[in-house]
């Protein structure tokens, strides 16, 4: 996706397209590099989320559209969303980096993006910044269901087996698949007290015992 591609899919328009090649530039390659941007975006996008957060949903309380917000910005969801505008291929990145497939790692993405939006915000101010969180988060946003506590899945098991007076669940590690850069982490979540094991993947070991614990609470509901 060449600069002028990037741009329309973000919906802003840089005056200063020096701000744009400094948030694409990872530390690997030279300064300047993208990692205050990183830092400054970091905060206008739990800003924008939280103002969107709260106007779009005014019955949620504050714990549920802290939990809500938390599940918006971490690094998966950034990265996937990095995927979609085909960040990686923007990427400006060492030798090194880029031998190692730097340019799909997530937390590469995730930073990228954040940055990205930094940058955003110093061309065009916290209304340009505002308005490309809102377009490239729409979709995530429509899919909120307000009536669902927006807690992570590790933590509606723990609570629901909990209520149940049943011992926590484990999770162990099954085995990786790819390499360094690109690894698939299988996790399987048991539940000996309900015989119930079941297993779950992503590309690290939080986001594969993640999905592992949300079929377990599919499993455990059915029981």
């Amino acid at each position: 996706m060449g600069g002028d591609r990037l741009q329309e899919a973000l919906g802003h328009r840089f005056s200063r397209s020096d701000l744009l090649s400094q948030a694409l530039t990872h530390r690997s390659h030279g300064s300047p590099h993208n990692e205050r941007l990183e830092f400054l975006g970091d905060s206008v996008l739990n800003c924008v989320i939280a103002q969107l957060l709260f106007d779009r949903f005014p019955e949620l309380r504050e714990g549920d559209l802290s939990r809500q917000r938390a599940n918006l910005v971490r690094q998966d969801a950034l990265a996937n969303i990095a995927e979609s505008l085909d960040l990686g291929a923007r990427l400006r990145l060492g030798e090194g980096e880029l031998r190692s497939g730097g340019s799909r790692r997530p937390s590469i993405l995730a930073d990228a993006l954040e940055a990205v939006i930094g940058a955003v915000f110093l061309d065009g101010g916290f209304a340009a910044a505002r308005d490309v969180v809102s377009h490239l988060y729409r979709s995530l946003l429509e899919g909120i269901d307000p009536a669902h506590s927006g807690k992570d899945a590790k933590t509606e098991l723990q609570e629901l087996l909990q209520a149940r007076k049943l011992p926590l669940p484990t999770y162990s590690l099954v085995r990786t698949h790819g390499e360094a850069h690109v690894q698939t982490f299988e996790v399987e979540c048991a539940i000996p007290a309900l015989g119930i094991c079941v297993a779950g993947s992503g590309n690290s070991r939080r986001s594969a015992e993640q999905m592992a614990a949300k079929a377990a609470v599919i499993e455990v509901a059915r029981g």
